[in-house]
């Protein structure tokens, strides 16, 4: 799958139907020798701090991604597996 293929895609936490972002607004980790997708960065819309200018990012390990649709990217992030949460 190509990056540009992703590119649009809503991301759907299945875990409490709660959207994400959308990749494009988004960063990805890769692993430079194998080249595979290691997590997602998601601009925090929701964070308090954000008012006062201090960006907050949703970090989403590629394992939580359990399906690619043609207009959605679904994830389930429960308990076990929940995104950090950093400035960058």
């Amino acid at each position: 799958m190509k990056l540009s293929e992703l590119q649009g895609k809503e991301i759907i936490n299945m875990h409490d139907g709660g959207r994400l972002g959308i990749l494009g607004d988004t960063e990805l980790i890769l692993d430079i020798k194998s080249g595979d997708i290691e997590s997602i960065i998601i601009p925090d819309q929701g964070g308090f701090l954000s008012i006062f200018g201090e960006e907050k990012y949703l970090i989403i390990p590629w394992q939580a991604v359990k399906k690619v649709g043609s207009e959605v990217i679904i994830v389930d992030l429960d308990n076990d597996l929940q995104p950090q949460r950093a400035s960058i």
